[in-house]
């Protein structure tokens, strides 16, 4: 994938929150729903519209990287350990406009090591209202070429809220599939998708087979993509990146196809 893709804003803009809510949304997912009247000068694009969460690793106030054009990321590591914000990626999952004011829905795998939630998890489980956040707008990944016939999607739990907004705002008339594995079958909720467009949910449940093996079991059992299909392939480093070697193995261009890692096992 592109360091820069197409679709990401020239001039990113950074926008200041607060925690409003949060709930437990599945056995594997917590929601954070964000609010602020900044977020309502956000231009949200639907799909898998991304951006870079901000919040502070501690009781210390929220310092925030300067951001010129698409430049921050020097100047988040000169902030002194003790008071550089926790920085991660996610999707947005939800987006409302009250007015003045907006709400934004965040939601965060929930990840355990040794019993205790761990990572961006802890935090969304234990946030409290009115807490501080910030996020960077990145703009979407999603691109298919205009010519595209039929889509394909997969993903695991990480990239369920971007392949939940990809089914939402695909066109009407879309065709194709979309695999989706997940930790648990509660975690497994309606989704808006075209009728053409069939979606496959691959609960783990107490399997001890690693993320994304599913998802790539399936994907090498379905048709191989026409030449003018499109695949978006995201989640643990390995489906992605596997499962772009195999849809380049069937013949599908790399052109037409967005991959991406969004965090390593």
């Amino acid at each position: 994938m592109a360091t820069n893709p197409r679709l990401m804003p020239d001039e990113p803009r950074m926008f200041t929150a607060e925690v409003v809510r949060t709930a437990r949304i599945s056995p594997s997912f917590q929601r954070v729903t964000i609010g602020s009247a900044q977020l309502a000068e956000f231009d949200w694009h639907g799909l898998d519209h991304w951006f870079r969460l901000f919040f502070p690793r501690s009781d210390t106030a929220l310092r925030l990287p300067e951001v010129r054009g698409r430049l921050w990321w020097k100047s988040y590591l000169s902030i002194p350990d003790e008071h550089r914000p926790h920085c991660s990626n996610y999707t947005v999952a939800g987006y409302r406009r009250f007015g003045e004011d907006a709400e934004l829905d965040i939601d965060v795998v929930l990840h355990w090591h040794q019993g205790q939630l761990t990572g961006v998890a802890g935090w969304a489980a234990t946030a409290q209202p009115a807490s501080a956040v910030a996020i960077l707008d990145q703009g979407v990944l999603f691109d298919p070429p205009r010519d595209t016939t039929d889509y394909l999607l997969v993903a695991d739990e990480s990239g369920l809220p971007a392949v939940r907004g990809i089914l939402r705002d695909l066109p009407p008339d879309a065709i194709g599939t979309a695999i989706i594995e997940v930790p648990a079958h509660g975690d497994v909720r309606d989704v808006q998708a075209p009728a053409g467009v069939t979606v496959r949910w691959l609960p783990r449940e107490a399997s001890d087979q690693p993320v994304g093996a599913g998802a790539l079991r399936a994907l090498n059992s379905i048709e191989a993509p026409s030449q003018a299909s499109y695949a978006f392939v995201v989640g643990e480093s390995t489906l992605a990146t596997e499962g772009r070697r195999t849809l380049r193995r069937a013949g599908l261009p790399k052109e037409r196809i967005t991959f991406s890692g969004f965090w390593r096992a």
